[in-house]
């Protein structure tokens, strides 16, 4: 797979004039994201269920996620000043060629701006990303604990496909793994 570029920075918001979102951009991670990506990151890790470790994670980390997401789409989302909101990224979902059309979706958004369309604006450029890769099916593992993500997912066509139960341990609490799909 090549690496997937949208067709230059994306202004997303509908108009200018489109109060009901405010503008973003969203573009190829670079390099030079991996040190805001990594503290948006960890933000979850210390705050809630939404990302799986417990203590906040080393910069390998962003490098090793961004190393699988290699030749699959993966976007920031940033503001017009370029603080960075969000990211996204697709990802294998096994390595074996038969998978090959076949992708895990992560991404993570700034809390102060949760439900303003952006995670919407920023699957839909993923999913359109992931066509043009030959890519048919995503999935996301989501904490049963992280209700918005669910909903979001449920939103936009994600079906539930499975459930590990109590695979996850943080903080003391015990919580299921809820896989869900979306056919593109």
């Amino acid at each position: 797979m090549r690496q997937y570029v949208p067709s230059g920075p994306v202004l997303a918001a509908e108009t200018p004039t489109d109060h009901r979102h405010p503008p973003i951009l969203l573009s190829p991670i670079t390099l030079a994201d991996r040190p805001a990506m990594l503290d948006l990151f960890n933000y979850y890790v210390e705050h809630g269920f939404s990302a799986f470790a417990e203590q906040p994670l080393p910069p390998a980390f962003i490098d090793r996620l961004l190393d699988l997401a290699r030749g699959y789409p993966a976007l920031t989302v940033k503001d017009p000043a370029g603080r960075l909101l969000g990211f996204g990224l697709l990802r294998p979902h096994n390595p074996l060629p038969t998978f090959a059309h076949t992708a895990e979706i992560t991404y993570f958004l700034a809390p102060d701006h949760l439900r303003q369309g952006i995670g919407t604006r920023l699957l839909h450029n993923l999913e359109r990303g992931a066509k043009e890769e030959g890519i048919r099916t995503i999935l996301a593992g989501i904490s049963s604990l992280n209700e918005g993500s669910l909903a979001f997912h449920r939103k936009h066509g994600f079906l539930e496909v499975g459930r590990f139960r109590q695979v996850c341990l943080k903080k003391g609490t015990l919580f299921d793994v809820v896989w869900m799909q979306r056919m593109l």
